[in-house]
């Protein structure tokens, strides 16, 4: 072989290692749902997989049901966040047949329950359901429609969590110091928290989280009896013999804390022989539910509903998601913000 033939070839194995390293991933399907957190996964998961893997992502959004359905027929390669205890009876037969699983853990902490103002807590030390049974401190949280009574800002009636607040009430002896009101609404709940803080007066009340409310607010989570799903079964008898027969129901039954719910990244199997590279990603994925309400409130104030730009506020300001993914993938993330 002369010297311009050994170089053509020199050229051409080099052509072709680009052209392999640039098909390393190749196109993405990610189920993406009409909710903020989900955005807020998706967005980061979508800037790494194309900045940093060299992915073709295409993002396809939705409610629960379609998006779900599409990863399971293989339509969708990945959904970012799955309410997998929500949704156990339809993921689960899927996941058996060996057609989806979950990888990784995106918010390992998902929590709701009964929460007090930071101040309020830290002043009276404030720690569990069973700190709240004293009159002295129930007067800090008097209900204006009954007085005699402090209040605790409930869920809504409509939602199941109301009729759940009220068994735990009864079974826990609270209802002898505070109601369980009903704001009415999801925005009136969000309203009373927020406005008790900027009026600087104590709350009680039930919440959840993440949520960008829970990114802006001091709020400390009670202590209630840990989560106990045999517990759990027989106080659910008894909201549901509330929900269907009414409140004249109610009986005093054990009752234990809401579980926290692990919230994984669900993919198509599908994907782990096409694309282990971005599995092993996925797999590694997590952040914390303080870190997500965070992120959201930063979504809503700071970057005016752009997932994108609270993703590369994120990757920017932060270095755990560096321990994701491989070096040089990470080096290029850097680069692309």
């Amino acid at each position: 072989m002369n010297l311009k033939h050994f170089a053509c070839g020199l050229m051409l194995t080099a052509t072709s290692l680009a052209g392999a390293n640039a098909a390393a991933c190749g196109k993405i399907e990610l189920g993406d749902f009409d909710w903020n957190s989900a955005k807020l996964h998706s967005a980061i998961g979508k800037f790494i997989l194309e900045n940093g893997y060299g992915c073709k992502v295409n993002t396809t959004t939705g409610s629960t049901l379609p998006i779900m359905t599409g990863l399971y027929k293989g339509d969708l390669d990945v959904v970012m966040e799955v309410w997998y205890d929500n949704i156990v009876d339809q993921f689960k037969p899927h996941e058996e047949a060996g057609d989806v699983k979950r990888v990784g853990v995106n918010t390992p902490d998902s929590a709701q329950g009964f929460y007090v103002d930071g101040p309020t807590a830290r002043k009276h030390n404030l720690k569990s359901v069973e700190d709240m049974k004293n009159p002295k401190i129930a007067a800090l949280f008097k209900d204006p429609e009954q007085p005699s009574k402090g209040r605790m800002t409930s869920c809504i009636s409509g939602w199941s969590c109301y009729t759940i607040n009220l068994v735990k009430h009864h079974s826990y002896g609270l209802d002898k110091f505070y109601t369980n009101f009903d704001p009415g609404s999801s925005g009136a709940l969000d309203a009373a928290i927020k406005g008790a803080f900027d009026k600087g007066k104590p709350i009680f009340t039930y919440y959840w989280e993440p949520t960008a409310l829970m990114g802006s607010v001091d709020l400390i989570k009670l202590e209630e009896p840990a989560f106990d799903k045999a517990v759990w079964t027989k106080m659910m008898v008894v909201v549901n013999d509330i929900k269907k027969n009414g409140v004249e129901k109610l009986k005093m039954v054990d009752a234990t804390a809401y579980a926290n719910m692990e919230l994984p990244i669900g993919i198509n199997t599908r994907l782990e022989k096409e694309e282990p590279a971005v599995v092993k990603f996925f797999s590694n994925y997590t952040l914390s539910s303080a870190k997500v309400s965070k992120l959201l409130n930063h979504y809503l104030t700071e970057a005016d509903g752009e997932a994108e730009v609270t993703a590369r506020h994120y990757l920017k300001t932060e270095k755990a998601w560096e321990s994701w993914v491989p070096a040089d993938v990470a080096k290029k993330v850097k680069a692309a913000l």
